[in-house]
């Protein structure tokens, strides 16, 4: 049921990270991949090494804080795999700073691309998938950071819990569509990005914090990913799927 083969899946921040990762899943399933993001060298790199392990894949750029950059993407995305059926709204950014000291300029940029792309990236997709009259799977990433707070993160954490409200709203109005709108949720996972911090004391602590007591591989977001994507989860919409070690359900 998580066979995703001739389908056309979009997945913006492909870059590094986790939406690099959840391309490469995707792919791996049998769907065509458009990697997007703003930087193209780098998705260059991705596309070949889908290549080389028997996946289909292309390159585009899009800047998800600019409208006219995203439905270019979609077009261009379009023109060679078809309609995009699945549709992984991965880009953002994260900013660490106290509330009081935060600036306005750091706030907007945050919310800009955040939410606002978000939701511009989720009304593309809609939108291509109305017109193929096929439906179709969004995925939007949030995190546990939309439910529970932590220091030094309010514009991230406002973001997110926007997307996750977002994504509730969507799946109402799209249903019709026939297109499921769901989020991820991850929480701490290990990447190198964040090696060095969780190596730290203050790391350290924060994992004693997980009930599981450790980070989580980036693996084990791709059975959440494929049921969200797939027809396994073709009764799904509206859900915010939290994959976390349990840090959601941790004692105050």
């Amino acid at each position: 049921m998580t066979d995703l083969q001739q389908r056309h899946a979009l997945v913006t921040g492909a870059s590094s990270g986790l939406g690099r990762h959840m391309a490469k899943t995707l792919a791996a399933h049998g769907a065509r991949v458009t990697v997007a993001a703003r930087r193209v060298a780098k998705l260059e790199t991705l596309v070949a090494e889908i290549a080389d392990t028997g996946g289909t894949a292309q390159a585009i750029e899009m800047d998800v804080s600019a409208a006219d950059d995203i439905q270019a993407g979609f077009t261009a995305a379009a023109k060679d795999f078809g309609p995009v059926a699945i549709c992984v709204n991965n880009a953002g950014v994260s900013h660490m700073d106290r509330a009081e000291t935060l600036d306005v300029d750091t706030w907007d940029k945050v919310i800009d691309v955040n939410l606002r792309g978000v939701f511009l990236v989720a009304q593309a997709a809609a939108r291509q998938m109305i017109d193929a009259g096929s439906g179709g799977s969004i995925v939007n990433i949030a995190s546990i950071l939309g439910d529970r707070v932590a220091g030094g993160v309010v514009a991230y954490a406002t973001s997110k819990a926007g997307v996750s409200h977002m994504t509730r709203a969507l799946a109402l109005e799209w249903a019709r569509h026939d297109i499921r709108v769901n989020a991820l949720a991850p929480g701490y996972m290990q990447t190198e990005l964040n090696d060095d911090f969780f190596a730290s004391d203050a790391g350290k602590a924060l994992i004693r914090r997980i009930p599981q007591r450790r980070l989580g591989r980036l693996d084990e977001l791709d059975g959440p990913l494929l049921l969200l994507a797939s027809d396994a989860g073709s009764f799904m919409t509206g859900a915010v799927l939290p994959v976390d070690g349990g840090h959601l359900v941790a004692t105050l």
